[in-house]
C-alpha cells in the first residue's frame, strides 16, 4: 500500500522553517495569462477555510461557481461535492458516488471496508456536453467513472476501466480529449476514448528521483498551452511537473513547497490539493492540512507565476498564511448553506451533510417525521453495526446535540450518539430486561488492520424514565495532541448532566478519516426495535 509506506517514510507532519519556494497552481483546462489582477483588499479570509474533514481535494471552476471533491474512504455516499462562489465559503452540494457498490465488504456483509473505498480521486467538467465527471480507483483493482449534469445528481456510473488509476487527476483538454495522470512514484498518463468509456493508451511519463522520495496525488492541467501535473510528497511537500511537448511529456520537475509551516497551530504542512483560476485571472491553491483528531482540513492560499511558467505560493512571514485578502470575485448569487446548525430530517432524503458508515440497509431507516433508525444488525460491536449515520465535526471545537425517542426500543438494543473513529466512545440508551438506562461507553477500538479489539466498556450510567432523552457530545479537535470529548444528557431538554469521564480522541493519522459524530441503533438480541431522532444540532462555542 504505497500511501501508507509513503506517509510512514515522510519527514513528519509538523512544518519546519519555510523555504524559498516555487509555488503551486491548479485549474481545469484553462487558458489566459499567468498573472491576474491585484487581489482584493477590502476583506480577508482566515484559514482553514473549512474546518471539517475534506482531504485530497480536487477543485474546479465552472463559470462563476467553484466545486471541490474529497476522499471519504468507507463512508457512503462517497466523494462529496462542495460548492462555493468565492473559494472561502463552502457548502456540501451532493455526492459523486451514490453507493459503494464495490463488493459485500462495503455493506458490512462478511467483511469491512474501513480505510478502503474512496481515496484521492478527481472531479472535472466537460463544457462540450455540460457534464461533470468523477473518476477514482477502488481497492487497487479498477477505475470507475461517474457523470452528472448537475452536482446534486443524479450521478450515474459511465464506465469501469480495468487499469487502476491511483490518485488520479482528470484533464479535459482544450480539444475535448480526456487525459488521466496517475501513479505513485512512477507517474503515468492515460488517454481515454472520446466518450470516456475506455482507455486508448497509457504511458509512463515520469519516475520520481530517490532524492525526492514518493510523489502521488496527481492533478492534471493545461495552462497557456503547457501541461502540468501537480503532485504531493506525503505528507510534507508539493511538486509540479511541466511539459511543453504535450500530455505525454517529457516533463520537468520543480519543488513547490517542502516542510512549509502551516496555518493551523499543531497541524501539518499544507499539501495534496488543487489549483484553480478565478474569473478575474487570479490563481489559488486549495490544499489540506493534517489536523488530527479532526481529520484533514482545507486551507487556501494565492498563487502567482514566474515569467517562465512555474507557480509560486504566496507566503506570509515565511509560512502559509492564517489570513489573506479575500479573492476578488463577483457578488455571490446567494449565501451557501451553513455546515453547522439544526436538522429536523424533513423532506424525503437526507441532507448531503450526512454519510453512513458503509452502505446502509435502506429498508431500515426513513426520514420525514424526524430520522427513524430501525435495528439493522444483531451485534455487540458498533464497528459491525449497519446504519450508523455520521456527521463531520466542526473545528476547532463543536457540540452535537440530539433528541432521541426510544419508545420503540426492544430488549438488547443500543442507540445513541458516538464519537466514531478507530478508537471510539458513546453516550446512549440501553434497554435490557425491560429496564432503560442512559450509559456512557468507551474502549471501542480497532487495530492497525481495522479489526475490532474492544467492543466497549460501560463506565457510567443513570436511570432514565419516559420515552425521550437529549444526548450531547462535545469535541475539541484542535490538532497536535490527543483531545477530550465529553458526553452529557438531559431529561428536561434544558439541564444537562455530565456522564462519564472525558474521552481522549487520538491524533494518529493512519485511519485517515477524522473523528465524526455518529447516530446509531443496533440490536444485541433480535431485530425489530427502532428509535426516532426528531432533531440534531451541530453548534460551535
Amino acid at each position: 500500500m504505497g500511501r501508507r509506506r509513503a506517509l510512514a517514510a515522510a519527514t513528519g507532519l509538523v512544518a519546519s522553517a519555510s523555504l524559498p519556494l516555487a509555488g503551486a497552481s491548479r485549474s481545469a483546462a484553462a487558458s489566459g495569462s499567468f498573472r491576474g489582477p491585484a487581489l482584493a483588499s477590502a476583506a480577508a479570509y482566515t484559514n482553514p477555510v473549512i474546518w471539517q474533514d475534506f482531504a485530497d481535494i480536487d477543485v474546479i471552476r465552472v463559470e462563476g461557481t467553484y466545486y471541490a471533491s474529497a476522499s471519504t474512504m468507507h463512508y457512503s455516499p462517497g466523494a462529496p461535492v462542495l460548492r462555493s462562489y468565492d473559494l472561502v465559503n463552502w457548502e456540501i452540494a451532493g455526492h459523486s458516488v451514490p453507493v459503494l457498490d464495490f463488493g459485500a465488504k462495503y455493506d458490512l456483509n462478511g467483511g469491512r471496508g474501513y480505510v478502503r473505498g474512496i481515496w484521492a480521486s478527481s472531479l472535472a467538467y466537460r463544457p462540450s456536453n455540460k457534464t461533470f465527471y468523477w473518476l477514482g480507483q477502488i481497492d487497487f483493482s479498477r477505475t470507475y467513472l461517474y457523470t452528472a449534469t448537475a452536482v446534486e445528481g443524479p450521478w450515474n456510473r459511465l464506465t469501469t476501466i480495468s487499469t487502476p488509476y491511483y490518485d488520479a487527476g482528470l484533464l479535459v483538454d482544450s480539444d475535448d480529449t480526456l487525459y488521466v495522470a496517475y501513479g505513485n512514484t512512477t507517474i503515468s498518463v492515460a488517454q481515454l476514448s472520446p466518450d470516456g468509456r475506455t482507455q486508448v493508451r497509457t504511458q509512463q511519463v515520469f519516475s520520481t528521483p530517490s532524492s525526492v522520495g514518493t510523489l502521488e496525488g496527481s492533478r492534471f492541467y493545461k495552462i497557456n498551452g503547457q501541461y502540468y501535473i501537480f503532485l504531493t510528497r506525503p505528507a510534507n511537500g508539493q511538486y509540479i511537473l511541466k511539459s511543453s511537448s504535450g500530455p505525454f511529456g517529457p516533463y520537468t520537475l520543480r519543488q513547490v513547497l517542502l516542510d512549509l509551516r502551516g496555518p493551523i497551530p499543531g497541524g501539518g504542512v499544507p499539501h495534496q490539493g488543487g489549483l484553480v483560476r478565478t474569473q478575474s485571472g487570479a490563481w489559488y491553491y486549495l490544499a489540506f492540512v493534517d489536523a488530527y483528531p479532526g481529520g484533514r482540513v482545507p486551507a487556501l492560499a494565492p498563487v502567482t507565476w514566474t515569467a517562465d511558467g512555474w507557480p509560486v505560493v504566496q507566503l506570509v512571514n515565511g509560512a502559509w498564511g492564517t489570513s489573506y485578502p479575500s479573492p476578488a470575485v463577483p457578488t455571490p448569487p446567494r449565501q451557501v448553506t451553513p455546515m453547522v446548525g439544526v436538522d429536523t430530517f424533513d423532506g424525503t432524503t437526507l441532507k448531503p451533510r450526512w454519510e453512513w458508515n458503509h452502505n446502509p440497509d435502506n429498508t431500515k431507516w426513513s426520514v420525514g417525521n424526524g430520522l427513524t433508525l430501525r435495528t439493522a444488525t444483531v451485534t455487540n460491536d458498533l464497528y459491525w453495526a449497519r446504519n450508523t449515520l455520521t456527521h463531520r465535526i466542526q473545528g476547532p471545537a463543536s457540540t452535537a446535540t440530539v433528541d432521541l425517542d426510544f419508545s420503540a426500543m426492544r430488549d438488547g438494543d443500543r442507540a445513541g450518539l458516538a464519537l466514531l473513529r478507530d478508537s471510539s466512545a458513546w453516550i446512549g440508551v440501553k434497554r435490557d430486561g425491560g429496564v432503560t438506562r442512559v450509559v456512557m461507553l468507551n474502549g471501542l477500538t480497532m487495530d492497525g488492520n481495522w479489526n475490532t479489539t474492544g467492543t466497549g466498556t460501560e463506565v457510567a450510567s443513570a436511570a432514565v424514565s419516559g420515552n425521550r432523552v437529549r444526548l450531547r457530545a462535545a469535541a475539541d479537535i484542535r490538532p497536535g495532541s490527543a483531545r477530550p470529548g465529553t458526553f452529557s444528557y438531559s431529561t428536561d431538554g434544558t439541564t444537562f448532566i455530565r456522564l462519564g469521564p472525558a474521552f481522549s480522541m487520538g491524533n494518529d493519522w493512519r485511519f485517515f478519516m477524522g473523528y465524526r459524530f455518529a447516530l446509531f441503533n443496533h440490536a444485541t438480541q433480535a431485530l425489530g426495535g427502532a428509535v426516532r431522532v426528531p432533531r440534531f444540532e451541530l453548534s460551535t462555542p
